[in-house]
């Protein structure tokens, strides 16, 4: 309780002028009791010996009691009780990341069910749910690159993000060097002590003015370690081989085709790995690679609102009230 009430400060400290009426009414209720007082005369007291002062009239100011504490709570509830706003330093371990996402229309694959981007989207979303601490960026490329989401610590935005990328919204192709050195050049001022960039693809680059290995090199100058993620089943894949209109495509059965020994190369140049992910296995690797990786302490500021805490004094005072009121009607009942 002591804590508790050490937190609080009230927002409008005048209605305390209000206790003043204790006193008045201390004084009163002294009158009131005198002038309800009688005489008896006796000759002798040697009556009256023995006799016991009843219970309730050891305890009758115990109604008045009541009364006025029930009057000081109602008092305190009126001058908006509130917690201190303050702001809070704290410190949390994390790393920063930045997720690379091919979405050219091959990511609609159907050897994966429904289809590689869904699954790829699906896995990226629980990976961003189990890493609380890290600040996490979203970069996706066709035959182009942008930055969906800048690295944030606000997951929930980076989800609702993330949740809005679909296949085909770029120039078609597959321009691996442009993903990486977007999601290089988001994460190149970090002060973090690890850097990663996780860059998934299903294709071979064939587009952007940049090439895979120089973006690679441009990583490894900015210490920035790249996992690679090839994604696609072995063999042939049902996939989109034309456009009929908007979300309309003829599909056929074409080689998968993924440019393994670039995105190999590039994840050993920058101290990371390559994986070829034909199932959701593939990205928990990752997470437990990364899990193994240095952890940076960042500092945090975090502000806490006022907030109103009225609520347990409005109560305390009903509370008193109440036994006030049972206590006159039963124990302390006067009868006529």
């Amino acid at each position: 309780m002591t804590e508790f009430l050490g937190d609080i400060q009230f927002a409008e400290k005048h209605w305390f002028w209000l206790l003043l009426i204790i006193p008045v009414m201390i004084a009163w209720y002294i009158w009131r009791l005198k002038s309800m007082e009688g005489e008896l005369n006796f000759s002798t007291f040697s009556l009256l010996k023995g006799i016991k002062q009843p219970l309730r009239a050891k305890f009758r100011l115990s109604l008045f009691v009541l009364r006025i504490l029930a009057f000081t709570f109602i008092i305190a509830a009126i001058a908006r009780p509130q917690s201190r706003s303050s702001w809070k330093d704290s410190k949390t371990e994390g790393i920063d990341i930045v997720l690379s996402m091919d979405v050219s229309l091959s990511m609609l694959a159907k050897d994966f069910k429904p289809n590689r981007m869904e699954v790829a989207k699906d896995v990226m979303m629980d990976f961003i749910e189990v890493r609380p601490n890290d600040r996490i960026g979203l970069v996706i490329f066709g035959g182009e690159a942008f930055t969906q989401c800048p690295i944030t610590s606000d997951h929930k935005i980076l989800k609702n993000m993330f949740e809005q990328v679909k296949a085909g919204i770029l120039d078609q192709g597959t321009a691996i060097g442009m993903g990486l050195a977007n999601a290089v050049a988001r994460i190149k001022e970090s002060k973090a002590k690890s850097k990663v960039v996780i860059l998934i693809s299903d294709g071979v680059s064939n587009m952007g003015e940049v090439a895979p290995l120089t973006a690679g090199e441009l990583a490894k100058t900015f210490g920035v370690r790249v996992y690679c993620i090839g994604v696609g089943s072995k063999g042939k894949a049902l996939q989109p081989v034309a456009i009929y209109a908007p979300g309309e495509y003829e599909y056929d059965y074409v080689d998968v085709e993924i440019d393994e020994k670039v995105m190999t190369d590039i994840s050993n140049m920058t101290g990371g790995k390559y994986f070829r992910a034909t199932n959701k296995e593939s990205l928990v690797t990752i997470s437990r690679e990364i899990d193994k990786m240095e952890k940076t302490i960042t500092s945090e500021k975090s502000f806490t609102n006022k907030a109103e805490h009225f609520l347990p004094f409005a109560l305390a005072a009903a509370i008193l009230l109440l036994l006030e009121f049972i206590f006159r009607y039963t124990i302390f009942r006067s009868v006529p």
